[in-house]
C-alpha cells in the first residue's frame, strides 16, 4: 500500500500541538508496515525545520523514531519538503529517507504514474510569494540565517508562521480557476494521479484527461487525513 499525507505542522502552537503529534504517531503505528509499503510525506510535516550542523528541532523526535521503526520493518519513506520544512539538508537522508527537492516530479509507484509535490508555487504564484521562495532557497540567505542562535531563529520562525497563515480564514478551493488545477491539466505529463498538499483543504476531482487531482487536508483541524493507493 502507498500512503500519502502532508501538513502536520509539528510544533505549531495552534489548537493542541501535543495531541496533534500523538495523533500522527498513533496513525503511523496503526499500520502494519511491510516491505511492500511506501509512505509519501508531501511537505510541512514540521511547521519549522532548520538543520544546524549540530542542532535539529526538538519537536517531533518521537515522530522521527516512528519513521525509523517504519523503515526497520522494510517500508520506504519519501519526503517532499514543503515551504515550512525547506531547510532539510542531510538529516533525513542520513536515517534512510529519500528526499525529493526538485518538484513537481513524475514518479511511478505501485504501477501508478503519479505527479507529486508539496504544492506551493506549482502552476505559478504571486510575485511576492515567488520572491519569498527564492530567498528561502538562497544558499547565501540560509548561511546568514544559520548565524542566529537556534533559540532566536526558531522563535522568529514560529511567530512568522502563526501570523502568516492562521490569522486568516480557511482556504476555499476554486476548482478550475486554481493554478494547481490548470497545471495538472496543461503540464503535459501523463499521469494517473496528481497529488499535492499545502492548501489545507481536501480535494478529489476528476480532470478532463481522466486523471485524479488529490489535495490533502491538514492535521491541524483534527482527524487523520491521508490518501492511500493499493498497487
Amino acid at each position: 500500500m502507498i500512503y500519502f499525507t502532508s501538513d502536520v505542522h509539528l510544533g505549531l502552537k495552534v489548537n493542541n500541538p501535543q495531541e496533534r503529534e500523538q495523533r500522527f504517531i498513533s496513525w503511523l503505528r496503526s499500520i502494519a508496515w511491510s516491505g511492500d509499503d511506501t509512505l509519501v510525506l508531501l511537505g510541512d510535516i514540521w511547521d519549522f525545520w532548520y538543520e544546524y550542523k549540530y542542532v535539529i528541532p526538538k519537536e517531533g523526535i518521537k515522530v522521527v523514531a516512528a519513521f525509523v521503526d517504519i523503515m526497520d520493518k522494510g517500508a520506504k519513506i519519501i519526503y517532499f519538503p514543503g515551504n515550512h520544512d525547506i531547510w532539510c539538508f542531510h538529516f533525513f537522508e542520513g536515517i534512510g529517507i529519500e528526499v525529493v527537492k526538485k518538484q513537481p516530479v513524475l514518479m511511478e509507484l505501485g504501477g501508478k504514474r503519479l505527479v507529486l509535490a508539496h504544492g506551493d508555487g506549482v502552476g505559478g504564484a504571486k510575485w511576492s510569494y515567488s520572491l519569498m521562495l527564492k530567498i528561502f532557497h538562497s544558499r547565501f540567505c540560509q548561511a546568514l540565517f544559520s548565524t542566529l542562535h537556534p533559540r532566536l531563529a526558531f522563535a522568529l520562525a514560529r511567530r512568522w508562521s502563526k501570523d502568516n497563515r492562521y490569522t486568516h480564514t480557511p482556504y476555499e478551493w476554486r476548482g478550475e480557476q486554481e493554478r494547481l488545477w490548470k497545471y495538472a491539466v496543461n503540464c503535459g505529463m501523463e499521469a494517473d494521479y496528481f497529488i499535492f498538499g499545502h492548501y489545507h483543504c481536501p480535494v478529489d476531482e476528476l480532470l478532463p484527461g481522466g486523471a485524479r487531482l488529490i489535495v490533502l487536508d491538514d492535521w491541524i483541524k483534527g482527524g487523520c487525513p491521508f490518501f492511500s493507493l493499493e498497487p
